[in-house]
């Protein structure tokens, strides 16, 4: 039995999402969001939001924003405005299945409301960690293009050593970097320690930006405070990778005039091909073998 998959929005890595999905056999792929593309995708359907026949998909793929808080979509290859009412959701099918990268309140709320099932892809360990390698490789090529020293001997810290944190730390230690990881968690403290980094309690991070030239945050929470910025040296750079806003404190950072960067969906920029590819593979295994998860038995 056919079923519709709906891509809705996206960036430079849903391109690859979408040939990827392309080899599923029984599948027709709607997008929207795709009107401005210079290249086209042949045997596919490019519909206006409007047309949608909504009843009628038994998957919708959303960007790795998801929406906003009013439910707007992203759309980088389109003018048109996209946005996801609680109604529209009421629409979909009951075996209907959400994908998105982050679920922010917004989304939760509708879909929670309307019984629909939902996925944030990047709540999945497997995703995140595969993701966590062009997010590294990113922040390595904006450190490199917004200082003018080596990475080689630099002084790093690392805000956070969740699956990000880890591997940002881990690659810019192997780049022969002085680093520091900042953690809340005693076991993550230890684990630091066991890797030969140097391991700061985060609620201390303020007493060691003294001697930091690259502040890197994971932590999707404002754990990059004025306390740490106004200790910083004045050519430090802070890269910020947590979903926006953020957890720097941007407009202190500004007043000091310490440049501060939020380093938003690196790996859509660094290697689109790459992370398409990790999300498209993850979507296919659940479409595939986990039906229970997706209330499908």
């Amino acid at each position: 039995m056919k079923q519709f998959i709906a891509v809705i929005g996206g960036d430079a890595r849903y391109l690859e999402l979408i040939r990827q999905l392309q080899a599923i056999e029984n599948i027709e792929i709607i997008l929207i969001g795709y009107d401005k593309l210079e290249q086209g995708f042949t045997g596919l359907n490019q519909v206006d939001f409007q047309e949608m026949e909504i009843d009628e998909l038994d998957v919708v793929i959303l960007p790795i924003t998801g929406t906003d808080e009013e439910g707007k979509v992203e759309t980088v290859f389109s003018v048109q405005e996209i946005r996801l009412t609680e109604e529209w959701f009421a629409k979909l099918k009951d075996s209907a299945v959400i994908f998105t990268g982050i679920a922010n309140e917004y989304l939760k709320d509708v879909t929670t409301k309307t019984d629909t099932t939902m996925i944030p892809l990047l709540d999945r360990d497997d995703v995140a960690i595969y993701n966590s390698i062009p997010t590294a490789e990113g922040t390595i090529m904006m450190a490199i293009e917004h200082t003018d020293y080596t990475i080689h001997s630099s002084r790093v810290i690392v805000a956070g050593f969740g699956r990000v944190g880890s591997t940002v730390a881990n690659k810019f230690a192997a780049l022969g970097a002085k680093v520091s990881v900042a953690a809340r968690n005693t076991r993550d403290l230890a684990r630091i320690t066991e890797m030969g980094l140097h391991a700061i309690s985060l609620e201390k991070l303020p007493d060691y930006t003294n001697e930091c030239d690259l502040l890197i945050n994971t932590i999707p929470a404002r754990v990059i405070t004025k306390a740490s910025i106004e200790k910083l040296p004045s050519n430090a750079l802070i890269l910020d990778l947590a979903s926006k806003p953020g957890g720097t404190d941007f407009e202190y950072a500004k007043q000091r005039g310490i440049e501060a960067i939020l380093a938003r969906s690196l790996p859509s920029i660094v290697a689109p091909k790459t992370a398409g590819k990790i999300l498209a593979d993850v979507i296919i295994q659940i479409l595939t073998n986990e039906k229970e998860l997706l209330g499908w038995t």
